[in-house]
């Protein structure tokens, strides 16, 4: 067997017998991206010759310093929104093709501390706004399962790095659904922490009260592998809050008998495809085999959640995108007799059309006259699913939906409407706070791929693990 082809704790055992050597595993790694590259366009950059370089001298270093943790000399791929000291951060836009980051985020380094070697910077819908990855200003990006269909966004580069196994592990950056969206498309385990539990030092801001890094892998164990080196509080985030430490065997052993999922019925009506509504309530049933019970409940309107999600990240983007200036850094026009036309210039010709449209959104919620009649009352949302959701989980642990309403869909079919329908069972998450985690369950007549989605009450990312593993194991997985 490749390899690659192997999981990550698969390898991690290898090389502390050292049959294998992290120099080896890079190299594997890079000639895998060498083939697949350029069909599937996962990469937006490679760092070919720093990867082999950092895989050295982890190879170099004495024995009891080696093997710290399971990610120890496991390569990884980032999102192409996470910074990474001396390489491209490009956010899939042009307004930063040439941009080089002058410091790693807090991610990264953690990352490096526990032994990562960097393979590159991944594909994204442009500034993270969009759930295809077909908005990049670069490149389209192939579901590497189902070619000629998109892999879902904005982190489908990243999801579709791990499905094609182009990297053993992937991070994303989850506002509203752009982790679990690709991870089901692509048949992979995606997670959105809790907000706060993972640092946003050094991911670059698109709606910063809703977005966190997330995890992409090929199974729940890896995912929850992945997690416990990036949870914890950091100074350099004001928005980082203290929880009880993560151990990744967390999700392993213990059974979920006793255990209370809620089933929302307002997430199985007539907006979710067949295909996906019979796996959410196969789940159900594997749930309750495996001595879970489920009942099914009632959440805030998804569809008013959908518009609230809108409102807000639309206006937290106007806001945050606007030092964008074509003044401190970032793409400059060479058009422009003063500063206003230089500013002009340089964001028209920076910006694509999707961030182009959510700015003027965001700034028309946010202007004197109309900020009361939209931005004030899609707070009033937030709040109420807030509430809502605190009230829930007194009664439950976990919450079993869908994690997108629709099947993958091919690439270019997309309108407005549809576009922004896909992230209709996600938002809730984001605009409450909660982690939610989706798996791959199954796969539709055409082939395509299923996920469901888990969520549970702020910092319970361990009742997440415990709930996906046991679903895992039964193995229940099906082709509808």
């Amino acid at each position: 067997m490749s390899i690659v082809k192997r999981s990550f704790l698969e390898q991690s055992e290898l090389l502390k017998k050292e049959e294998l050597s992290c120099l080896e595993l890079t190299q594997a790694y890079l000639s895998r991206i060498q083939e697949e590259n350029p069909k599937i366009g996962a990469y937006l950059s490679v760092c070919a010759q720093r990867a082999q370089a950092q895989a050295r001298a982890l190879d170099a270093l004495p024995r009891e310093e080696k093997y710290t943790t399971p990610l120890w000399g496991i390569p990884f791929a980032l999102k192409d929104n996470i910074c990474t000291k001396d390489l491209p951060t490009t956010c899939g836009s042009k307004m930063l093709e040439n941009f080089i980051a002058p410091y790693d985020a807090t991610v990264t380094r953690r990352l490096y501390h526990a032994g990562g070697v960097l393979l590159g910077k991944t594909n994204m819908d442009e500034f993270g706004m969009g759930n295809t990855t077909e908005l990049s200003a670069f490149c389209k990006t192939q579901n590497p399962i189902a070619p000629g269909y998109v892999p879902g966004g904005s982190s489908g580069g990243s999801a579709a790095a791990v499905a094609s196994l182009q990297a053993p592990y992937a991070l994303g950056s989850d506002t509203g659904g752009s982790v679990r969206h690709p991870a089901a498309c692509c048949a992979l385990v995606g997670l959105k922490p809790t907000y706060g539990r993972v640092s946003r030092y050094g991911l670059v801001a698109f709606a910063s009260s809703l977005e966190q890094v997330g995890v992409l892998t090929r199974s729940v164990r890896e995912n929850a592998a992945v997690f416990s080196v990036l949870s914890g509080q950091d100074a350099r985030d004001a928005t980082s809050r203290a929880f009880a430490p993560f151990e990744d065997t967390m999700c392993e052993g213990a059974d979920i008998v006793g255990l209370r999922i809620a089933l929302p019925i307002e997430l199985l009506d007539d907006q979710i495809d067949s295909p996906v509504k019979k796996q959410v309530l196969l789940q159900a049933k594997a749930f309750e085999k495996l001595g879970a019970t489920v009942e099914e409940v009632h959440l805030p309107d998804p569809t008013l959640c959908l518009a609230a999600y809108y409102v807000i990240s639309c206006a937290e983007a106007s806001s945050n995108l606007a030092r964008f200036d074509g003044v401190r850094y970032g793409r400059r026009s060479a058009r422009g007799a003063d500063p206003k036309e230089i500013f002009s210039f340089s964001r028209g010709e920076g910006f694509g059309h999707e961030v182009k449209k959510r700015i003027l959104f965001g700034t028309y919620v946010l202007s004197a006259g109309h900020r009361d009649d939209y931005y004030e009352k899609a707070l009033m949302q937030k709040r109420r699913a807030t509430k809502a959701v605190k009230e829930l989980f007194e009664r439950y642990d976990l919450i079993l939906c869908p994690t997108a309403p629709t099947l993958p869909q091919k690439m270019g079919a997309f309108t407005d409407a549809p576009f922004y329908k896909g992230d209709l069972c996600t938002v809730f998450a984001n605009l409450t706070g909660i982690p939610a985690l989706t798996l791959p369950t199954g796969q539709s007549e055409q082939g395509l791929a299923v996920g469901v989605q888990l969520m549970a009450s702020h910092g319970r990312e361990d009742l997440l693990y415990r709930g996906a593993y046991a679903l895992e194991q039964e193995g229940t997985y099906a082709k509808l």
